[in-house]
């Protein structure tokens, strides 16, 4: 089984694909790593805009940026 991509606490970015209705765009924060036997790895995420969680899958993420504190 392979490995997810992303932490928990990592801020990644969702990128819904075509299919995938009205799934808001932006910023989220992963807050579980979700076990399932597929391919494509499940995490539970919450959005940085709204708090609103959603569970999406590893192909509708993408690293986030980092932050610059300065």
């Amino acid at each position: 089984m392979p490995a997810h991509s992303f932490a928990v606490g990592q801020r990644v970015e969702l990128v819904p694909g075509r299919l995938d209705g009205n799934v808001p765009r932006g910023t989220y924060t992963v807050q579980r790593q979700l076990p399932n036997d597929g391919a494509d790895r499940e995490y539970r995420v919450r959005s940085v805009q709204d708090g609103h969680e959603r569970v999406v899958r590893e192909s509708q993420l993408r690293a986030g940026a980092a932050r610059i504190f300065g």
